[in-house]
């Protein structure tokens, strides 16, 4: 049913739950991948920049820090995955990687780590559960 799974992660706990559960949906699939995507916004990646310097594999690699605790829950559960790092608008860039790789569900949590761009702009999975064309599964 769902051989292509698409987790939106942030390095919250509920990200975390998230992965919890791409996880269950991974082994019911004998043959299912999950991809890790970390979104990188763009007034975060400013912000990056100005107090880490511009050594972008550096800053590139701290962000890959934060989905750590997901890759050793997959390794663990012996799930297949991959990372991907995207750049842009949370909601918009998951949603259009969605679309373009046609995965067949996108997992994400509930609540990310950006409360205030939450109330500002709308939540990121809001925005993913209008423009995806597939099943969106959010996770409290």
């Amino acid at each position: 049913m769902y051989q292509r799974i698409l987790l939106a992660t942030d390095g919250s706990e509920s990200a975390m739950r998230a992965a919890q559960k791409a996880a269950h949906l991974a082994k019911i699939e004998a043959c299912a991948t999950i991809t890790i995507a970390y979104v990188v916004d763009l007034a975060a990646s400013k912000h990056d920049v100005l107090t880490e310097g511009r050594n972008m594999s550096l800053l590139e690699q701290k962000r890959h820090e934060r989905v750590k605790p997901i890759e050793g829950l997959f390794d663990r559960k012996e799930v297949s995955y991959d990372f991907k790092l995207l750049k842009g608008d949370p909601g918009t860039e998951l949603t259009r990687f969605a679309n373009e790789e046609e995965y067949d569900i996108v997992v994400m949590g509930s609540r990310g780590l950006n409360a205030l761009q939450e109330v500002v702009l709308g939540s990121v999975s809001h925005k993913v559960t209008l423009g995806a064309s597939c099943p969106v599964m959010i996770v409290k």
